[in-house]
């Protein structure tokens, strides 16, 4: 068996919390503590992430996303590879260094994404660019820590609050889809979800994409 390499660690803005990027093989790995956050292995889930919100979008030849967090560049690739020229993608990702990791260590994965002329990499907190939006994107894809609830950072809680799925809601076109990536199910959330002014669908999906792996969640929320 290969053993696993430390890469590189990289500290959360605003947090004593540190990810630390490991490798074994041509496998990768994030971890936060105990916890792996994702692996270069299991993207599935992720990549359902962009191709179920971007499937309610067939009708728009330039949408306009915001993918909040880049991770490993699996939802940003899926998106990419469905959307035709006239899309635009905001990637806010609040770690500099998972940018970097991207554009280093991992570019093999994450491919030629970063430097896709309809992409455009903001290394700030998604949640301001949320706030200061009012009907300007077409979807918002959220990737952020492990679902609804804070593990990474606390103030990501705020993120999937009442509050911060009304400024979802504002910063959203009419017919606009929030699609948000959970490691498992929420009724809270998808309560909260629909008190914001959402149509809800709650998709189950395979950690693999396939039969196998964990089974993650994405709620499919369209602006009513």
């Amino acid at each position: 068996m290969i053993p696993w390499e430390k890469i590189d660690t990289a500290r959360v803005p605003g947090t004593d919390a540190e990810l630390r990027l490991m490798r074994r093989g041509a496998e990768f790995s994030i971890m936060l503590g105990t916890n792996e956050l994702m692996n270069s292995r299991l993207s599935g889930s992720e990549a359902a992430l962009a191709t179920l919100a971007v499937k309610k979008l067939e009708a728009n030849k330039k949408p306009h996303l915001l993918i909040g967090g880049l991770g490993m560049g699996f939802t940003l690739r899926a998106a990419l590879a469905v959307l035709g020229a006239g899309a635009r993608i905001v990637v806010a990702e609040l770690v500099p260094a998972v940018v970097a990791w991207g554009r280093g260590p991992m570019a093999e994965i994450v491919g030629g994404s970063l430097n896709d002329t309809r992409v455009s990499i903001q290394e700030v907190d998604v949640t301001e660019i949320i706030r200061s939006s009012r009907s300007k994107f077409d979807a918002i894809l959220l990737d952020v820590d492990n679902g609804p609830e804070g593990l990474t950072r606390k103030a990501n809680d705020g993120l999937y609050s009442s509050a911060g799925l009304g400024a979802a809601h504002t910063a959203l076109r009419p017919g606009g889809v929030l699609a948000v990536w959970s490691s498992g199910p929420n009724a809270p959330f998808s309560k909260r979800l629909r008190a914001a002014g959402f149509d809800v669908n709650e998709v189950a999906v395979r950690a693999t994409g396939r039969g196998g792996g964990a089974r993650h969640v994405i709620w499919i929320a369209t602006r009513a």
